[in-house]
């Protein structure tokens, strides 16, 4: 697909790296994934930057608070990016440090949010080994927030201000509303709709987020047993064909979804489709934003045709 569709994506991120702690070292595992064929095809089309996506994996209350192993792991990113010939990283971290509760110490956080420029403007000082004209880049993966006002633990319009100078854009997660536990759609259309509104204050930066857009679905089980698991277009495709069901458009999330019984247990699926994704490219368009989509493997081939 990425090679496919090379021409309508600016950038490809294969998740492929975790940056680890190793006593007072790091270790960047994830190399072996790397398929130099594949890089070497998508940058010969001469239209999508390939920045792998680096998960930051490191021990959050010793790392954000020591500046020398901040250096460490931005030396070794930086190393990764020259000898593979990348063209940047996608970087993911404040989810695990919300989740070790670090960020609701305002000095930790502001650590944190320097240790994001720092790594930005060491990626921004190195020029790209395949386009002598650019220099590499950082975009920054961010949790959407799941509720009407910012929680303390959430990424907002004033951390925006504080990194955009050293980051390239915001990858923003407006993806997983739902659960096993609350059945329903993946991305209500309100709900990304606050979260834009939440995070940018200033509509001039709009351009600055990646708007998440799921190409996959949720398959939940809803009576007879509970659960739920992930589906891609293949997966939605053989459920079509098996049970025939009748797909209903949702008014309120402004998504698909239909309903089949298997092994008495009946279930509900919500899948993208030409009409929900439609109406988030232009929410997007209205803000000026662009789009992350998780994941390109997972849709359907004519998804593209949208783009």
């Amino acid at each position: 697909m990425a090679k496919l569709f090379s021409s309508k994506l600016t950038h490809i991120s294969p998740v492929w790296y975790e940056l680890k702690s190793k006593g007072k070292d790091f270790v960047l595992e994830g190399r072996h994934n790397a398929d130099a064929g594949w890089i070497s095809d998508l940058q010969k089309n001469g239209h999508s930057l390939v920045l792998p996506r680096v998960v930051l994996e490191a021990f959050p209350a010793e790392f954000i608070t020591k500046k020398k192993q901040w250096r460490k792991a931005i030396d070794i990113i930086v190393k990764e990016c020259e000898e593979m010939g990348y063209d940047g990283i996608v970087l993911e971290s404040w989810s695990r440090w919300a989740a070790y509760g670090v960020l609701q110490d305002p000095d930790m956080r502001l650590m944190a949010l320097k240790f994001i420029k720092h790594l930005g403007e060491a990626l921004h000082s190195v020029t790209s080994a395949t386009n002598s004209g650019h220099h590499l880049e950082l975009i920054y993966v961010i949790p959407a927030p799941h509720s009407q006002n910012l929680g303390e633990y959430d990424f907002g319009p004033q951390d925006i201000q504080e990194v955009k100078n050293a980051v390239d854009g915001f990858s923003l997660m407006t993806y997983d509303f739902s659960s096993p536990q609350n059945p329903g759609p993946n991305a209500p259309l309100k709900w990304i709709r606050a979260s834009l509104q939440l995070l940018l204050n200033d509509v001039k930066d709009g351009h600055m987020i990646f708007l998440g857009i799921n190409f996959y679905g949720n398959d939940y089980i809803l009576s007879g047993g509970s659960g739920s698991r992930a589906i891609t277009g293949r997966d939605y495709i053989f459920l079509l064909e098996k049970h025939k069901p009748s797909i209903t458009w949702e008014e309120k999330s402004e998504e698909h979804y239909f309903i089949y019984t298997s092994n008495n247990q009946k279930h509900a699926v919500f899948y993208p489709s030409l009409m929900s994704i439609s109406t988030r490219l232009n929410e997007a368009r209205k803000w000026g934003a662009a789009l992350s989509i998780w994941e390109i493997g997972q849709g359907l081939d004519y998804f593209f045709d949208l783009l």
